[in-house]
């Protein structure tokens, strides 16, 4: 017998709370000059009990080769990602109208 989500109540396989979850975020984009002109790139919006935020910083710092980390509920990524950024979180179910790049 397959395990039950706690959120919908239908079995993990079936489960659609995490692509919900995605729908429901209010993404923002935006770089940030750091020491000696380092860029970053913050990811912000996302909620942590909705989405494994570690999971998803894990993902975009291998699909983009840079190095990252995760603070409160905020990603950075060293360097200047914005429009890849975006271009991934679509490819990982997040929509359109959900993601703003400042």
């Amino acid at each position: 017998m397959s395990d039950i989500c706690p959120v919908c109540g239908l079995p993990k396989d079936l489960c659609m709370c995490s692509a919900v979850a995605k729908e429901k975020q209010k993404v923002l984009i935006k770089l940030d000059k750091r020491r000696y002109g380092k860029l970053l790139t913050l990811i912000e919006g996302i909620d942590k009990k909705q989405v494994n935020i570690k999971d998803l910083a894990k993902q975009l710092k291998g699909k983009l080769a840079c190095g990252g980390t995760v603070k409160d509920s905020t990603i950075e990524l060293q360097g200047s990602h914005k429009n890849a950024v975006k271009r991934i979180l679509l490819t990982l179910g997040f929509t359109e109208d959900s993601i703003e790049i400042r």
